[in-house]
């Protein structure tokens, strides 16, 4: 390993600025993509459809970030990595504009089909890109930081979301995130250097990528640890009400902590994946087990759901960043291929987590999505167990990731 990749040493102000813009901008795209949720019923009125189809502009995004994650990797060749940052940006700005002016059903699912490209592109793209900031070593600090604004969107866009809707409307909303969306922009003009990219993506790549094993167990356990939360949080507040009782405020509090808790989990993850990345992952299973199994078994005892909620929510912060950087260490010298067929697994995962959930409520009750999470996350935690950590740059890569400039 090279003497540059092998010392860990302090940030300059440069590197914690560039990582910061890519922090603001996953803030921005997932702010937007979970925008609908938080302002559906005035929006579907307003556009004079009903909620089931207005709720689709959600669906129709993840759905786009999937495809677009590896074509974009695929079709940008050797363009300036800051460059497609910057385009990522504008179509989030575009996106938000378009469904804050229109009237029209139609343009608002393909102005959402704009931020899906966005999203896909944006996170296919930032592992590498955060390796090429900060070197490989640091990839699970760096992408700890850059989850964070992933995690601070999950706890703050509904809620603001909603807010500012009941106050001066929904299309308000949109522009607001369309001025997140030209802050990301801004930022990263400013802070962001140029990232020239080392190599293209190309189909026989990504096919080479699958041929690789610590990559495939990194997919599955993606497929396993996405799909299991989905289907758990989705039914977490009809679980609640149905089997502990609660009313809609005393969920809430539940669903704060929840939320604030996944925000550390991302930011403390880093340390864990940089360090002992096998024992922090498997760890992270356990803990989602662990805690998914005690809300179901103390589902009428409120400070243990509470407790147990605090913990499901560490562990589903600090998921994304562990995945992440195994599939960094998995292939150091393929990361923006890597990186979109990893994100096309987390859309896959989500998809299939909602459905697989809502078929366990229907034939089986509220508690059964639990299941579903608490079985997902015993698997991962034992296969992640029984796989040797991926053992990161090789000396034919390692020059090819030293640090932008």
């Amino acid at each position: 390993m090279s003497a540059t990749l092998s010392n860990r040493s302090s940030w300059s102000l440069s590197t914690w600025l560039s990582i910061a813009s890519l922090t603001f901008g996953s803030f921005a795209l997932i702010s937007s993509e979970l925008l609908p949720m938080a302002v559906l019923t005035p929006m579907a009125a307003d556009l004079g459809v009903t909620e089931g189809a207005a709720g689709q502009a959600v669906t129709l995004t993840a759905l786009f970030a999937g495809v677009a994650a590896p074509t974009v990797a695929l079709i940008i060749g050797r363009i300036d990595r800051k460059l497609i940052n910057l385009a990522l940006c504008v179509l989030v700005i575009a996106s938000n504009t378009a469904v804050a002016f229109t009237s029209d059903y139609f343009v608002l699912l393909t102005a959402r089909m704009l931020l899906g490209i966005a999203i896909g592109g944006f996170f296919a793209l930032a592992g590498a890109t955060v390796v090429r900031l900060v070197t490989l070593e640091d990839m699970g600090k760096g992408m700890s930081i850059v989850f964070m604004g992933l995690s601070a969107g999950l706890v703050v866009a509904p809620a603001l979301a909603t807010l500012i809707g009941e106050t001066f409307g929904w299309r308000m909303a949109f522009m607001t995130a369309a001025g997140c969306g030209l802050l990301a922009l801004l930022l990263q003009s400013v802070c962001l250097p140029s990232v020239p990219a080392t190599s293209a993506t190309s189909l026989s790549s990504l096919s080479g990528l699958l041929k690789r094993r610590p990559v495939r167990v990194g997919l599955v356990v993606g497929l396993l640890f996405f799909g299991g939360e989905v289907s758990g949080f989705t039914f977490m507040r009809p679980y609640l009400e149905t089997n502990g009782g609660l009313s809609a405020a005393s969920i809430a509090p539940v669903l704060l902590v929840l939320g604030l808790a996944s925000l550390l989990g991302s930011a403390v993850a880093g340390v864990f994946a940089d360090r002992m990345l096998r024992e922090g992952f498997g760890a992270t299973f356990l803990m989602l087990a662990i805690a998914t199994i005690g809300l179901l078994a103390f589902s009428s005892v409120y400070v243990a759901i509470f407790v147990f909620a605090a913990a499901w929510g560490l562990a589903i912060g600090a998921g994304p960043v562990m995945t992440q950087t195994w599939m960094g260490r998995s292939a150091p010298d393929e990361l923006e291929g890597v990186g979109g067929l990893f994100l096309a697994v987390i859309q896959f995962g989500i998809t299939m987590g909602a459905i697989a959930g809502g078929i366990a409520v229907d034939l089986v009750g509220t508690s059964a999505p639990l299941y579903v999470t608490a079985t997902c996350a015993i698997l991962a935690a034992v296969l992640i167990a029984t796989r040797q950590v991926p053992d990161g740059v090789s000396q034919k890569t390692a020059s090819a990731l030293a640090p932008a400039e």
